[in-house]
């Protein structure tokens, strides 16, 4: 299971879908693909918004700025998370703190 935890200016991001093997598992790959792409965006529009770090499975978010543009972009990928994680109950699961 994806386990997502969201604090005010952190989000962790750790552990497989296991819907199905890995390399086609349709839940991984929509939950690494906003993800990727919500990061990227921010750091084009602000390089110093936030920083990242990949280790061992995990994903670990930290948000240094207050850039108006990429905290939309930030509510978007935590909204788009949450849709996913409606349809695939026991794949993914998120938590506010």
């Amino acid at each position: 299971m994806i386990k997502v935890n969201i604090e005010k200016n952190k989000i962790v991001v750790k552990g497989h879908a296991n819907y199905d093997v890995y390399g086609k598992d349709i839940v991984c790959a929509s939950a690494s693909s906003i993800l990727i792409t919500s990061i990227n965006a921010c750091l084009r529009i602000d390089k110093s918004f936030l920083e990242y770090k990949e280790a061992q499975g995990e994903l670990i978010i930290d948000i240094k700025g207050n850039n108006k543009d990429c905290l939309l972009i930030i509510d978007n990928m935590i909204n788009m998370l949450e849709e996913l994680a409606l349809t695939y109950k026991k794949n993914i699961e998120i938590r506010r703190n």
